[in-house]
C-alpha cells in the first residue's frame, strides 16, 4: 500500500520531500541514483535542498542525477526540465558534472530516447534477474489530467513493456507553445525503483488525484495510477488544499 501524507501547505511538501531525500542519500552506500521531476512543486523542493539547511549536509559527491522526462527543447529553453533543475539545485551544490545525466532534448526525439537508454544501460547495467534499472529514488509530479513524467492519457508510451526510455507525442499540445514532443522513462523503469515519491499540490488536481488513489483501475485515463513499484516504496505527499482525500 502507498504511504499517503497530507501536508498543510505546499511548503510542508517541500520540507518533507527534502528531508526524505536527505535521509535516503545518507542511507545509501557509495552511490545514490535519483531521477528528478519537472514542475513547480518539485522546484520548491530543489530550492530547499540548495539552501543552507541541506546544501552542506548532503554528500553530493555520491549523487547521480537523472531525469524522469524531458521536453524536446534546448537546455536553455524555459520549457526545459534540466534548465529548471539546474537553476534551482544543480548549479548551487557540489555534484560532479559527470554525475549529471540529462536527456538531450535538443536531439530528435527517437535519438534522444535511444541515447538516454544507452546512458542508463552503461551506468546501471542489465542482468537476467534485473532487466530494468533500479533507481534509489524517483521523484514525480502529477498533472490535472493525471499524467506523470511524460506518460500522458491515451498515448502509446503507456503500453511500453520492454524499453527503458521512449519518445512520445502529446497531441493536445500540438500547435501550442507547450512542446508536444517528449522523452520519458517508462512504467517498467518507474516500477523497478526502490522508492517513488509523488509531490502533488493544487486544487486543480483534485479530481484526478481521487481517481488515481481511490478509483477503479484505469491507467490509460489516469497514468499516475500505473506507478506501482513491484519491490519498493510508494509515497504520496499531497496538499491539504486538495479536497476529498
Amino acid at each position: 500500500m502507498p504511504d499517503l501524507i497530507v501536508c498543510p501547505s505546499p511548503g510542508e511538501i517541500f520540507q518533507k520531500a527534502a528531508a526524505l531525500f536527505s535521509e535516503a542519500v545518507g542511507r545509501a552506500g557509495d552511490r545514490f541514483t535519483v531521477a528528478l521531476a519537472g514542475g513547480s512543486t518539485p522546484r520548491g523542493m530543489y530550492e530547499l535542498l540548495a539552501a543552507d539547511m541541506y546544501r552542506d549536509r548532503i554528500d553530493w559527491q555520491k549523487v547521480h542525477i537523472f531525469f524522469g522526462d524531458e521536453r524536446c527543447v534546448t537546455p536553455e529553453s524555459d520549457y526545459s526540465n534540466y534548465r529548471m533543475a539546474n537553476a534551482s539545485l544543480l548549479m548551487n551544490v557540489s555534484i560532479p558534472k559527470r554525475q549529471i545525466h540529462r536527456i538531450r532534448g535538443e536531439a530528435p526525439p527517437n535519438i534522444a530516447a535511444a541515447e538516454y537508454e544507452g546512458t542508463l544501460l552503461r551506468i546501471f547495467g542489465e542482468t537476467d534477474d534485473r532487466p530494468f534499472p533500479r533507481f534509489d529514488l524517483i521523484l514525480l509530479g502529477m498533472g490535472p489530467d493525471g499524467h506523470t513524467a511524460s506518460l500522458f492519457p491515451g498515448t502509446a508510451a503507456l503500453n511500453e513493456t520492454k524499453r527503458w526510455v521512449v519518445s512520445t507525442h502529446v497531441d493536445k499540445f500540438a500547435g501550442t507553445p507547450t512542446p508536444a514532443d517528449r522523452v520519458t522513462l517508462t512504467y517498467p523503469v518507474l516500477n523497478a525503483a526502490a522508492h517513488v515519491l509523488f509531490m502533488v499540490a493544487g486544487a486543480d488536481k483534485a479530481a484526478a488525484l481521487r481517481e488515481v488513489l481511490h478509483g477503479a483501475p484505469n491507467a490509460d485515463l489516469y497514468p499516475s495510477q500505473g506507478v506501482r513499484p513491484t519491490n519498493g516504496r510508494l509515497t504520496w505527499l499531497v496538499d491539504a488544499a486538495i479536497p476529498g482525500l
